[in-house]
């Protein structure tokens, strides 16, 4: 006697269907509704125990996924927020890729996915995605004093975070590092170093030029420490290319032969500026100590090893997503976090050359 071996779906509690499975398919393995089964997946009711693990057991069993057009429809989202990050000059790719994938991992963790949006298009490109129903919320980076995006943030009603601060934060919520605070706290390291003549060599012109926030904030932190401090500040913007940096640096000097010690925010310029101070015979830390603001791994694979203030990328990129979370579900949100900036002592400062401090800057980090 032969037999044929039955092919297809099979209807029935407990049975397995072969294909793509459905949500009806998950009902009927579990013996339960279809409305049972998608009170279970989106969890807007309460259902016993008993009921949610057998469910639970079928999808696993069974293979089902939710399809995403249906649960987007079903819940008026789309499971997708929006990064915004314009690629324009003095911009640090490996520092804002610290960001955006900081922002992936975390979204992930929140079923979200990320649309990076790299292309400057301003307003009219905040308002092509924002506008519509591709995304759930908008995170915003490389944000300007007078953003011009800011006003339509604020008219659009989509949730959004800025990484970053605007002059006018009212009405918004922002996330970042206080840079204010670190370029104090770099002054502040140094002035107790006994150093009286400091040069901040910043961001390139284009940042500045902008109003991007974070360069005119530490700017306007070492102006401000080294008034209260009575050190001698000078701020010069600082390109990315070796052959201008070194430039930048041997005018510099030349200048202001009595400087005793630099503050460096420029990620890319960093490397340059120990190799200028070498060509000009200028030991670090022995006659100039280097101070930068700048990701770990930066200070610590500089010669030598770079005393810094760190960006904490991951972390802002953390907090930034938990807040549009929060906004996403109509939670109250902080207007602005700010991060307290932290320094962390290694080879690159020592006292000025002719004084005495009361502690030993080799000392454990701060």
């Amino acid at each position: 006697m032969s037999t044929r071996r039955q092919r297809g779906p099979v209807s029935g509690r407990g049975r397995v269907p072969s294909g793509q499975p459905t949500i009806a398919d998950v009902a009927r393995h579990a013996g339960v509704a279809v409305s049972t089964v998608s009170y279970v997946l989106s969890g807007k009711r309460a259902i016993s125990e008993l009921t949610r693990n057998r469910v639970l057991a079928s999808v696993r069993l069974l293979g089902y996924h939710p399809n995403a057009g249906a649960r987007a429809l079903a819940s008026r989202r789309a499971n997708v927020i929006a990064l915004v990050l314009p690629l324009r000059s003095g911009i640090q790719v490996p520092v804002v890729m610290q960001f955006a994938t900081a922002v992936v991992t975390s979204a992930r963790g929140h079923d979200h996915d990320v649309l990076l949006l790299t292309s400057d298009e301003g307003p009219q490109g905040l308002h092509r995605i924002a506008a519509g129903a591709l995304v759930d919320g908008v995170l915003v980076m490389d944000v300007e004093l007078h953003d011009a995006r800011v006003p339509l943030l604020r008219a659009l009603g989509r949730p959004s975070v800025l990484i970053g601060l605007p002059a006018d934060t009212d009405g918004l919520t922002c996330v970042d590092l206080d840079f204010h605070r670190a370029g104090q706290v770099c002054v502040e390291h140094l002035a107790g170093l006994g150093h009286r003549r400091v040069a901040l060599l910043g961001a390139p012109a284009a940042v500045y030029e902008r109003g991007t926030g974070f360069a005119h904030r530490t700017r306007a932190g070492v102006v401000e420490a080294a008034a209260r401090h009575g050190v001698e500040a000078v701020t010069l913007p600082c390109e990315e290319n070796a052959a201008e940096v070194h430039a930048r640096v041997v005018e510099l000097f030349a200048r202001q032969p009595e400087l005793s010690a630099l503050v460096v925010q420029n990620e890319a310029a960093v490397g340059p500026v120990q190799a200028a101070l070498a060509a000009l015979g200028r030991r670090v830390p022995d006659d100039v100590s280097v101070v930068a603001v700048c990701p770990d791994q930066f200070a610590e694979h500089a010669s030598p090893r770079l005393t810094s203030v760190p960006v904490p990328a991951e972390e802002i990129g953390r907090q930034a997503v938990s807040l549009l979370m929060r906004r996403l579900r109509d939670e109250p949100t902080p207007q602005v976090t700010l991060l307290e900036p932290r320094l962390t002592v290694r080879d690159s400062t020592a006292a000025a050359t002719g004084t005495t401090t009361p502690y030993d800057n080799r000392a454990a980090a701060r």
